[in-house]
């Protein structure tokens, strides 16, 4: 298991807005994570007393990142990655902060290369899907602005 300690060196997403807890386990295809941050009182992407369920993506996308760092196995800085896209995205819960207990945040890895990765990716509590959806990630966006299409 690896703690927040090691996820905040490992990915870009610092202080408050490093909003995953632990890596409870992980493959070359896939990563899932727990959070209790969803219910902090003063959550970076809270607004007013809720923080809405479209704050699933970002969850998912740390996970993704995180995910990344593990594959990348390097103690250099985090790699910043960008979503280029998200599909098929389903919100079936209006909010994150309201239900009991951690949050558990999947991604499994579809497809991809050096540069550009797809992730199916779902947010659950207590058994119950609250967000699932795909994303599309460029890794390395610095590494592309020389490229011609």
């Amino acid at each position: 298991m690896l703690d927040r300690s090691w996820i905040a060196a490992h990915i870009p997403h610092q202080g408050a807005m490093c909003l995953l807890d632990e890596v409870m386990e992980w493959s070359d295809a896939a990563i899932l994570c727990r959070t209790m941050s969803h219910l902090n009182a003063d959550h970076p992407l809270r607004e007013g007393d809720r923080l809405g369920a479209a704050h699933g993506i970002e969850y998912a996308a740390q996970a993704m990142a995180i995910h990344g760092a593990l594959l990348a196995d390097c103690d250099g800085p985090p790699r910043q990655g960008y979503l280029t896209s998200v599909r098929g995205v389903r919100l079936h819960v209006p909010r994150l902060d309201d239900g009991p207990g951690a949050l558990w945040v999947r991604a499994e890895r579809l497809t991809g290369d050096a540069n550009h990765v797809m992730y199916s990716f779902s947010v659950e509590q207590a058994g119950r899907c609250l967000v699932e959806g795909r994303a599309s990630v460029v890794l390395d966006a610095s590494a592309l602005r020389g490229a011609t299409p």
